[in-house]
């Protein structure tokens, strides 16, 4: 087994959203709307649930739900094992909802990833914008 070193890197992406936190809770919650803006899933909003985030890449991802605080954090286990072990992916993703005055303040962190993983931490970087991107864009429609 790999030693997990305690020395990982960490990306932060902070977005202000027009929306308050409730409609953006739904959203980061509810697996019809996460496949919208991020993967396919199994997602259920209880600690202790595992879960798969499958990508339109072919990737799959092993996850857990590690905290669930409605409407302020969510966290879970964002776990890629690849056949090259290089590529493995030990992570954990936290999301933080913050009212503001024109809506919401969301982050989200990934943090786990080994110093010898540069290119993935900058494809997170990227993908964490791209996926608030897609994320704003369904809001709209969000009950």
């Amino acid at each position: 087994m790999n030693d997990i070193p305690t020395d990982t890197r960490t990306v932060v992406v902070e977005r202000e959203i027009a929306h308050r936190p409730e409609k953006i809770w739904r959203a980061l919650t509810q697996p019809h709307l996460i496949q919208e803006w991020l993967m396919k899933n199994d997602f259920s909003p209880v600690v202790g649930h595992r879960f798969k985030l499958r990508g339109d890449w072919g990737g799959v991802l092993d996850c857990e739900v590690l905290i669930v605080d409605p409407n302020t954090t969510l966290s879970y286990t964002w776990n890629f094992t690849h056949d090259d072990p290089a590529f493995d992916l030990q992570s954990v993703v936290t999301f933080t909802l913050e009212p503001i005055r024109i809506g919401t303040r969301l982050r989200v962190e990934q943090a786990g990833f080994r110093p010898d993983q540069k290119r993935a931490l900058g494809g997170a970087k990227a993908g964490w914008r791209d996926f608030f991107e897609k994320l704003e864009q369904i809001l709209p429609q969000v009950d």
